[in-house]
């Protein structure tokens, strides 16, 4: 039985490094421009919205705002909604906009039932935007100077309706260096990106609600964020919707580009993975636990039972994939090379950790996320596109 459970960790591995390497080659980039398909393509400068979801801010949202001012792009607002902060976040803002006409602070109204605060902001900034093209990132981001610039492009060359990038994860504490890579892992060794604009199939889609955009016409057709209004992983479910609508969207990869700390501390890291995790695959149970099961038996049971004289030689192969998949990785996305690669089945581990408890706090109804509760009920029903839109 181990044998074949290593044989068949053997095969995952190859799968995974196989897509690695597809993505390490062909990866589509955001800080690369891709070439015009004709010489006036790229001359049109439409009005981006940039809106940003803030709620007890204070501590970022002053670099968030210096770096999307310091843009090559000049034909852009800056909006900002205090999603009421009980700290500074407001006050920093609005100091910014007595300098900055371009910067726009509004007041989150109260949240109403059935809808995650998140969900609710965005879709308040939305309300407030005027551009035509929305570029949806986080209060936590920082941004190169050609973010803003290089996501028009991209968007202009493929015709999209939707982009979003997976920015490059800051870590700084053991925790966010174990657990932040993986989920990484997640996309760049389980999806080829380029599939998220060739495949009509929305099960081949993908988005990071740190760094994604819109044209403002695909976002109304989309029905905007109240078509996902109950869902945590709103990101992914809108990315889907997309494909579904036989829209043009891409996935990227952020890197040099946008730039997050999602998390800096061991409760910031085991809670907001447990508000994520279970949703990655649709809160459906047998897929999650197919998921930790298959991460178990290709990155973990390897190194366990190479200590056997019996699965040694089979057990190496396995864990040399191992720690080829990560070094690729970590070498094109910059993730922490040592603990990446050398604790690789530790940090495994204990994201499969955080993912039963995801599972256990969902079931329970106990997720919980900038001091608000979570509806998980909502969650677990199977609420399809149509029905939030008659809502």
């Amino acid at each position: 039985m181990i044998t074949v459970l290593i044989y068949m960790a053997l095969a995952v591995l190859t799968v995974f490094l196989a897509i690695t390497l597809y993505n390490y080659l062909t990866a589509p980039m955001l800080r690369d421009v891709p070439p015009p398909q004709n010489p006036q393509q790229y001359a049109s400068n439409p009005l981006v919205s940039v809106l940003i979801p803030a709620r007890n801010e204070a501590a970022n949202i002053g670099n968030c705002l210096a770096g999307l001012l310091a843009q090559n792009y000049k034909n852009m607002e800056i909006i900002v909604l205090d999603d009421h902060s009980e700290d500074k976040t407001a006050e920093i803002v609005q100091e910014f906009a007595k300098h900055y006409p371009q910067i726009h602070l509004i007041q989150g109204r109260p949240l109403p039932p059935d809808w995650t605060g998140k969900n609710w902001a965005c879709q308040q900034l939305s309300a407030a935007a005027r551009g035509i093209i929305y570029i949806f990132t986080d209060a936590d981001n920082t941004h190169a100077p050609n973010a803003v610039e290089n996501t028009v492009r991209w968007m202009q060359r493929y015709d999209l309706s939707m982009l979003s990038a997976f920015p490059q994860q800051q870590t700084q504490t053991m925790p966010e260096q174990l657990a932040v890579p993986v989920v990484d892992m997640f996309v760049y060794a389980g999806l080829p990106l380029w599939l998220t604009y060739i495949s009509p199939y929305p099960s081949l889609a993908a988005a990071n609600g740190q760094w994604i955009a819109f044209t403002r016409q695909a976002y109304i057709e989309l029905g905007g964020h109240l078509s996902v209004r109950q869902h945590v992983v709103e990101d992914v479910e809108l990315s889907r919707a997309t494909k579904s609508r036989g829209l043009r969207m891409i996935t990227t990869a952020g890197t040099d580009t946008v730039f997050c700390r999602m998390y800096n501390s061991f409760d910031s890291v085991w809670t907001g993975f447990t508000k994520n995790l279970f949703g990655l695959v649709g809160y459906s149970s047998i897929g999650f636990f197919a998921l930790l099961t298959l991460l178990f038996v290709a990155c973990i049971l390897p190194y366990c039972t190479v200590w056997f004289a019996d699965y040694r030689w089979i057990s190496l192969g396995a864990i040399v994939l191992n720690l080829l998949l990560r070094l690729l990785i970590s070498l094109k996305y910059k993730h922490p090379l040592l603990v990446s690669v050398l604790l690789h089945p530790v940090s495994i581990g204990f994201v499969i950790a955080i993912g039963i408890n995801s599972f256990i706090r969902v079931k329970q109804g106990r997720i919980e996320w900038k001091n608000r509760s979570i509806n998980t009920s909502a969650l677990l029903k199977d609420i399809s596109f149509e029905e939030l839109q008659k809502s």
